[in-house]
């Protein structure tokens, strides 16, 4: 598929990022698994800046290459066909953080907050989710007030990708109270170290141990008016455009877990033999990996139309939130078929297929759960629908 629908440069560049993974990252991927595994992480995101790797979303006078969304499916798919917690790092700092600096940081923003992250020197992160407030941002609780040339910040964060470690966190609050949420939401530049800022603490999770997911708190932060993001009350659109990209993002990273899940599958099925022959040879088994390559095939299609409308700067709301559904139910299924082609050996931590089961489980409910997903593609359908019925009236 890749020589069909890629161009010439992305297969090279394709090539490039593959390479460098498996050199770079595969021998370390088991350690950074490990409780102190960050500190690698750090190391990686300087290699990543400095092959270029983190900017491919972000404009050249900040040190990217300004290449698009195609190109950073690419990279998350390849970085995450061999770790997924570095890849969710990566994410997390150079495209949620990475994108409202990018599209609407002024240009001292930008040099100041956006320029180092891309060379891998600082790492990002993005607030939005709270204690009581997940899809419905209209009830985010996080305030912040403006007192002379500062604004204070109160309130928490929680299930923050980087959160503890990120040098700069990209938080969204409410500055007024009299509207609706969706009018009166805000959104700042916090720095690590600023006075009332701290990590509550890093949660365990059930896989990508290497990441760090936190819970933040801010009581009573001074925050600079020169941080605030954009403009006072536009907070929300910054938000929304910010999930396309990303939904977008995370569908290329799911597709390289499954891929290599199903790698080992293949693999391990032409090696294992029962009855005399290899499991191989067995319906029940290749036909799982039939439908596994099937899903994984399809995935990349869906994420590669929609990082193409996006960067023609076309609304891609519906093709988005498709490609990161349709990926991340795929990354989960891919990964317990392939766990069952390997059968008990596959449970153990003799294979790596145990892991790339528990990380693909949080595929279905970060960056928009399923259900969320479903919610956002029907309203999409049905006002393309309403849209075509009004142009119809309109031609009568």
């Amino acid at each position: 598929m890749g020589d069909v629908l890629f161009t010439e440069e992305e297969n090279r560049f394709r090539e490039e990022v593959r390479k460098f993974a498996e050199k770079e990252i595969l021998p370390i991927a088991a350690d950074i698994e490990k409780k102190d595994g960050y500190a690698l992480i750090r190391k990686c995101f300087k290699k990543l800046g400095e092959r270029g790797y983190l900017g491919v979303l972000h404009p050249k006078d900040v040190g990217g290459s300004a290449k698009g969304v195609s190109y950073e499916i690419i990279v998350g798919e390849e970085i995450a066909a061999v770790s997924g917690s570095l890849d969710l790092c990566r994410l997390a700092s150079s495209c949620l953080y990475g994108m409202p600096l990018n599209r609407f940081g002024s240009k001292e923003q930008r040099q100041k907050y956006l320029a180092p992250v891309i060379k891998g020197e600082k790492i990002g992160a993005i607030g939005i989710t709270e204690p009581d407030v997940g899809s419905d941002t209209a009830g985010m609780k996080t305030k912040a007030r403006k007192e002379g040339d500062h604004y204070i910040l109160d309130g928490e964060k929680r299930f923050i990708t980087n959160g503890s470690q990120a040098d700069y966190l990209c938080i969204f609050a409410i500055t007024n109270t009299k509207v609706h949420p969706h009018q009166g939401m805000s959104t700042f530049i916090v720095e690590k170290g600023m006075p009332g800022f701290t990590a509550v603490k890093d949660y365990e999770l059930m896989g990508l141990d290497g990441a760090r997911v936190s819970h933040l708190k801010f009581e009573n932060v001074k925050v600079p008016k020169e941080n605030l993001l954009g403009a006072e009350s536009f907070g929300f659109p910054i938000l929304m455009d910010e999930l396309d990209s990303e939904r977008t993002a995370i569908a290329g990273q799911l597709i390289g877990g499954a891929r290599t899940a199903l790698d080992i599958a293949v693999k391990y099925s032409t090696e294992r033999v029962q009855f005399d022959q290899t499991i191989s040879r067995f319906e029940g088994v290749n036909f799982k990996i039939a439908d596994m390559a099937m899903k994984i095939e399809a995935a990349r299609l869906l994420a590669l139309e929609a990082a193409r409308m996006l960067d023609k700067g076309l609304p891609a709301t519906k093709e988005a939130t498709i490609a990161k559904l349709f990926a991340s139910e795929t990354a989960v299924d891919v990964s317990y078929q392939a766990l069952q082609v390997l059968g008990g050996i596959g449970y153990t931590k003799e294979y790596p297929m145990e892991m790339f089961a528990r990380n693909a489980r949080l595929a279905t409910i970060g960056g928009g759960t399923a259900e969320i997903c479903r919610f956002l593609i029907q309203r999409e359908v049905y006002k393309e629908f309403k849209d075509k019925q009004k142009k119809a009236k309109k031609l009568d």
